[in-house]
């Protein structure tokens, strides 16, 4: 097996193809995750991230290399040839040192050194930009029948999920890789194996509270189990590692951004979703937990799931509603069993219904469409265990325009870093997260922080707050 400072099959250089193909891909990429963040927090990430891709020897100036900050509030990073490097904001804040964010980016460098991708290409014939479309996975609900590859496309939640599903041996070797670039960059090479650490709490904590399985898509938590990830990284940082975290300069840098839902992707609030900049609200049933993506949400309970989407109208919402229908398979011919009309709230309405059946389980399949605007049509398409669709009728009645004065009441998250003073506890510092539920766990992962973790007075710690 090669050293993990020169494995087997680098790529030495960025090639002109590679190049044409990054540069194509990258504006749909941004357009994807919610666009670009600008601004001095950007651009503090983008000298990090080419601080560590140069040690690659991809490229031989920082100049070769592009490095974005996504407005996402998915954790994610991911890395494309020639020379592309992405960021959500989100993960930057799950982060506490300028290391851990050397490391994550110098981890997907590491990924297009291996050219991975390209591997990943050649055994399942996928594209090697575009990767794999993340999921919020069905359960025992369905199977890998034609319905069940309808409910994963009806819970993706577009683009925002992306990541390329990479092998257990390649993910090893980019954590390699990624050490590597660390201590060359003079960063603490252990960072790896922290950063990991806190992507697969918050991974966990996530599952938690939406009431699902510990396994939504999520950066660098699939492949191997993020337990051995976060030893076998420690491991590779050696005995008596030594290098710079900068802590203190990286929260800094981080202080006031943005985190979780943009307002102009529309803000969770629980079981509710509210979009100031397009006007409307709905609430999700109870027993139901909402995830928002940059193109969709995602509806997620125990008897069904969903999504919530828009989509440009022609005037005929029973063509839209076969539409959607029929955009669910390519395996086979799907089209609802009855269409029907309705008012909601005096918005003009349809909705089209399947009972249908899923690795021999009977299904309901609806879809449920408004005509919003002359121009515009919102919809929710869910799926169930047969006879409980009507589960959903709440929601589906619960959409509404919404007052400007509650557009203007919409309320941003952001990241606020305070001094510790005396007396302070996590609990205490919890108690301010602006947040209903789960605060002190919400503390404890943001700072990689355990329950009988002592605060020394005067350090620096993350709050998430209005």
């Amino acid at each position: 097996m090669a050293s993990p400072a020169n494995p087997g099959g680098q790529v030495q250089s960025i090639s002109p193809s590679d190049k044409a193909e990054g540069a194509k891909a990258h504006p749909q990429l941004v357009r994807e995750f919610g666009g670009a963040v600008s601004g001095p927090q950007a651009s503090y990430v983008e000298g990090v991230g080419k601080t560590i891709a140069v040690q690659s020897g991809l490229g031989n100036a920082r100049s070769d290399f592009t490095v974005t900050m996504l407005n996402s509030p998915v954790n994610n990073a991911f890395a494309v040839p020639g020379g592309y490097v992405y960021v959500t904001r989100q993960l930057v804040a799950l982060m506490n040192n300028e290391a851990e964010l050397a490391g994550v980016l110098g981890h997907e460098v590491g990924h297009v050194a291996a050219r991975h991708a390209a591997k990943r290409e050649s055994a399942a014939t996928r594209n090697t930009i575009f990767g794999v479309l993340g999921t919020v996975l069905t359960g025992a609900l369905l199977g890998n029948s034609a319905l069940g590859q309808i409910g994963q496309k009806i819970f993706s939640t577009g683009s925002q999920l992306l990541t390329l599903k990479y092998s257990r041996g390649q993910e090893t070797e980019s954590d390699a890789l990624g050490v590597t670039y660390l201590r060359r960059a003079g960063y603490d090479p252990r960072a790896m194996s922290s950063v990991l650490r806190s992507l697969a709490n918050q991974n966990a904590l996530d599952a938690q509270i939406l009431g699902t399985p510990d396994r939504l898509p999520a950066w660098a938590s699939t492949h191997p189990d993020p337990a051995s990830r976060v030893s076998a990284a420690l491991a590779l940082a050696g005995q008596n590692p030594r290098g710079l975290v900068n802590r203190d300069v990286f929260l800094s840098r981080v202080n006031g951004l943005t985190y979780g839902d943009d307002p102009a992707q529309g803000i969770v609030d629980g079981r509710s979703f509210t979009h100031p900049v397009m006007g409307f609200a709905f609430q999700a049933p109870a027993g139901f937990s909402l995830l928002n993506g940059t193109r969709s949400v995602a509806i997620n309970g125990q008897s069904g799931k969903g999504q919530f989407a828009s989509a440009a109208y022609n005037g005929d919402l029973a063509a839209h509603i076969r539409t959607v229908f029929a955009g669910l398979s390519s395996q086979q011919q799907v089209a609802p069993d009855t269409i029907q009309t309705a008012t909601v709230g005096g918005i003009p309405a349809a909705y089209g219904t399947l009972r249908s059946s899923s690795d021999g389980n009977p299904v309901d399949i609806v879809v449920f469409a408004y005509a919003w605007s002359g121009k515009e049509t919102l919809y929710f398409t869910t799926i169930s265990q047969a006879g409980q669709a009507g589960e959903f009728n709440s929601m589906f009645s619960s959409l509404r325009r919404i007052t400007p004065a509650e557009a203007r009441g919409v309320r941003i998250r952001k990241l606020a870093v305070v001094s510790v003073k005396r007396g302070d506890t996590p609990a205490s510092l919890a108690a301010r997260m602006a947040y209903t539920d789960r605060q002190l766990d919400r503390f404890l992962v943001l700072n990689a922080l355990t329950a009988g973790s002592q605060l020394v007075p005067g350090s620096k710690v993350k709050l998430i707050v209005y």
